[in-house]
């Protein structure tokens, strides 16, 4: 059963603030052990009661996953040093497992999950860091309501490993010039996300349902290179193992249409995926790479 296809638009487009962060300057201990390389990936809430969220801003990668209802969760990537606090925290999806393969053994730091994915999730190449594993990693934040609420200290998370080399896309100057992109709208049939190019900062500032996408700790949310890679998705089946029953799955190995937008311009091109353990890599019509520009990276990943 494959999931309702996404309506993507491309148009013109004509922080609040808030959330908890009661330690938001770590210890001279905390910042030692945060001057890591190794990555680490956190499932961060999006809907509008988990908004503004914590330490989205400092993620070097972020995919936009479809989820049940035709909401969207967040998979924040950092490598490097993490922020104090990053949140809200929410549950792992299969997609997860399949997207993080790449990366070598990151930690994975969630809320829970539900009983049908936890073998998936023991058996995977990941350093596994939920609250029942670690919690004194996690608190709540009362002046949120749950599930909304949790948030992570991602100095107390085990380390991952370093992920491969090339794992990350590649970085680099476009291969001839785009087409002339100031704004972008790419909607899921319950979320639809906004991203406009600045100048002043060379980057793309990002909103969601019609509001800045803010980061409690850097204001609004920004991305200096956009991905729309076109997925299949399934619905997980019940008695399949690692999937829950009508949880969207997308498919991110194999290849497909992708359209990448840097510097102000969109390119066409196509999304490759060899292996589970393979890096996907983005290639212009031209059949040259297409690497991503220097800064954060928003992967949306899109039913095809």
């Amino acid at each position: 059963m494959v999931v309702a296809a996404v309506v993507l638009v491309v148009r013109e487009l004509s922080g609040p603030t808030g959330g908890t962060d009661p330690d938001p300057t770590p210890s001279s201990s905390e910042a030692a052990a945060s001057d890591r390389r190794a990555v680490l990936a956190v499932k961060i809430d999006n809907v509008a009661a988990a908004r503004p969220q914590t330490g989205l801003s400092a993620a070097d990668l972020v995919y936009v996953e479809p989820v049940e209802g035709g909401l969207t969760r967040l998979l924040a990537l950092y490598r490097g040093r993490p922020p104090a606090v990053i949140g809200p925290v929410r549950s792992a999806r299969a997609t997860d497992l399949s997207l993080l393969a790449q990366f070598g053994r990151p930690a994975l730091a969630y809320s829970g999950a539900a009983p049908e994915l936890l073998p998936s999730l023991r058996s995977a190449s990941l350093t596994s860091a939920s609250p029942a594993e670690i919690p004194d990693a996690y608190f709540r934040d009362d002046s949120r309501p749950s599930p909304h609420n949790l948030y992570l200290r991602p100095q107390q998370v085990p380390d991952g490993e370093v992920a491969p080399e090339g794992a990350f896309p590649a970085t680099g100057a476009a291969p001839g010039s785009g087409a002339a992109a100031a704004a972008v709208a790419i909607r899921y049939p319950a979320a639809a996300f906004t991203f406009t190019w600045s100048a002043d900062i060379g980057r793309y500032l990002i909103g969601l349902d019609g509001s800045p996408l803010t980061s409690v700790d850097e204001g609004q949310a920004a991305a200096a290179t956009i991905v729309e890679q076109r997925v299949a998705v399934r619905l997980g089946e019940r008695g399949e193992t690692g999937t829950v029953p009508n949880s969207p799955i997308a498919q991110t190995v194999g290849t497909g249409k992708a359209t990448m937008w840097r510097d102000g311009q969109r390119f066409a091109a196509t999304w490759d995926r060899t292996t589970a353990t393979a890096p996907t890599q983005f290639t212009a019509t031209s059949g040259q790479l297409l690497p991503v520009s220097d800064g954060p990276l928003w992967i949306l990943l899109v039913p095809a």
